[in-house]
């Protein structure tokens, strides 16, 4: 799939991950506009690795231009 066709999966809450990845990753997800402190936040994503953890994440070029992209089951 698409990153375009992906997208709108993705901003329903589902999470997606690219089959050519060959590391840690386990999946994307969008976090949703909020607030901390007060303060507003823009929607960002995040990516959860093997190792349980949860970084910040901007797609790249190849990213976007792939077409490896699948929804993630639980």
């Amino acid at each position: 799939m698409t990153f375009e066709a992906i997208l709108p999966h993705i901003k329903n809450g589902e999470r997606a991950v690219r089959t050519g990845w060959e590391g840690t990753e386990l999946f994307i997800e969008l976090q949703p506009a909020g607030t901390f402190n007060g303060d507003a936040l823009n929607p960002y994503f995040l990516i959860k690795t093997a190792d349980e953890a949860y970084s910040a994440w901007s797609p790249t070029d190849c990213d976007i231009l792939a077409t490896d992209w699948e929804l993630v089951t639980d």
